[in-house]
């Protein structure tokens, strides 16, 4: 008797230490849960100053603003139980078609592998060579090459002259085929154009938030080394987006991140990863809200995301009239200018803009003008282009005293020869 007395205390101890035990490692897990939620989200640890706007607050940029981020509070329920509830409630909109197995349905149970005796398997091989073939096969002659043969350097054999002589080819250096490049521009540019002006029907943002913007795109550019394509995509993804969607301010940066990832991913050949993109905002957003903007806009835009942009007609535009280095970066950075200031630039198609700055850049240094060769390429007189010349030219003249110096001070490095200082004349003198 007293010894199941003894077995049963032994047994309800025993099972009151496992609870415990389980008891002490649920409450572990409910501590590390806050911990370890969110992780895809944290933003890269890298060291240097980064290019960060911060939330878009009374038409000024706000930096170094970081958003304070709330602990999720520890659920009680099941997860696994709660995400099949949900999925009973709403059918997945795509499905993973999975190949079924074989007939039977089941596995077939591994076959013991039995050791082979390497004799016997050469010996049963069909494959073998027979002593008598192998006798007959002879290594391959030593082939004499002729006196005869011209070796010279102006043998069409010869590759040395080749690789010598080899220069980097220019994509767009493609004359048979220029007219129709661009027609076909010329025609895009009317399909992805967005509309002058959509800033009025916008209730809650403005133009200086646009200019915030832009400016602040141009940052990360510099920041990442970004080409220069990739920031005017950008900017057009913006303004047809904004031109069809009316956005809260609060929601403007993510606008202009995801319109940023997009022209990263179509343009650039290594684009940044979308945690570079969350980080650069400060954590204002979080990588799931980019991700959800950037399909969102992508479905506002139909998939449209090969846009004509100032710089490509610019470099047609050099190409049909070769002009200085000097005079192609200072082209480009009025065009920049242009993009900063919404009004009154989007009322002009990109290969006016570009043909007005590639005019007023031409005749700020060597005091040339539009070419005849560039009035039958375009169809644009001069006259025609006089509305947006003056237009640029007055930003040109205002640029240092603008709100936004981003582009001016981008431009002032050796690598675009220092063209934003150069001072803008103060009349126009158009031949």
């Amino acid at each position: 008797m007293s010894g199941a007395t003894r077995g049963q205390g032994s047994a309800a101890s025993e099972y009151n230490n496992q609870e415990n035990a389980l008891t002490r490692l649920r409450g572990s897990l409910k501590q590390r849960a806050p911990s370890n939620e969110n992780q895809e989200n944290l933003p890269p640890k890298q060291a240097g100053n980064r290019a960060v706007l911060g939330p878009l607050q009374n038409n000024q940029r706000c930096k170094n603003q970081r958003g304070t981020k709330q602990p999720l509070s520890s659920k009680n329920e099941d997860l696994s139980k709660s995400c099949y509830e949900k999925q009973a409630d709403k059918q997945a909109p795509f499905q993973i078609f999975v190949d079924e197995p074989d007939a039977a349905g089941t596995k077939k149970p591994p076959q013991a592998v039995q050791p082979v005796n390497a004799k016997s398997a050469v010996e049963e091989s069909p494959l073998a060579i027979s002593n008598a073939v192998a006798r007959l096969r002879q290594p391959l002659a030593r082939i004499d090459v002729p006196l005869a043969m011209d070796v010279s350097f102006d043998s069409p054999m010869d590759m040395s002259m080749v690789e010598g002589e080899d220069k980097p080819a220019t994509v767009n250096e493609v004359p048979e085929y220029a007219a129709e490049i661009h027609t076909y521009l010329r025609e895009m540019e009317l399909k992805t154009r967005p509309k002058a002006g959509y800033m009025k029907k916008q209730p809650d943002i403005t133009i200086s938030m646009r200019a915030i913007l832009v400016d602040w795109l141009v940052e990360v550019g510099e920041e990442y080394k970004l080409q220069n394509e990739t920031l005017y995509l950008a900017v057009n993804y913006i303004d047809r987006f904004l031109s069809s969607m009316s956005v809260l301010r609060g929601k403007l940066q993510l606008v202009g991140t995801a319109a940023m990832l997009l022209a990263s991913k179509f343009e650039e050949i290594y684009p940044p990863e979308v945690a570079e993109f969350v980080y650069i905002t400060d954590d204002t957003y979080t990588k799931k809200q980019v991700l959800r903007m950037e399909h969102l806009v992508l479905k506002v835009l139909s998939f449209d995301l090969a846009a004509p942009t100032i710089n490509q007609f610019l470099t047609q535009y050099f190409l049909h009239q070769s002009v200085g280095k000097q005079v192609e970066n200072l082209a480009m950075y009025l065009g920049e200018l242009s993009l900063v200031d919404s009004d009154p630039f989007l009322k002009y198609l990109p290969s006016q803009t570009a043909a007005a700055a590639f005019i007023l850049a031409n005749s700020t240094v060597t005091g040339g003008s539009w070419s005849k060769s560039l009035v039958e390429v375009t169809g644009y007189t001069l006259e025609d282009l006089r509305p947006c010349i003056e237009d640029l030219h007055k930003l040109y003249l205002n640029a240092s005293q603008h709100a936004q110096q981003a582009v001016r001070e981008k431009y002032k490095g050796p690598k675009y020869m220092e063209v934003s200082v150069i001072q803008a004349p103060t009349k126009l003198q158009l031949n």
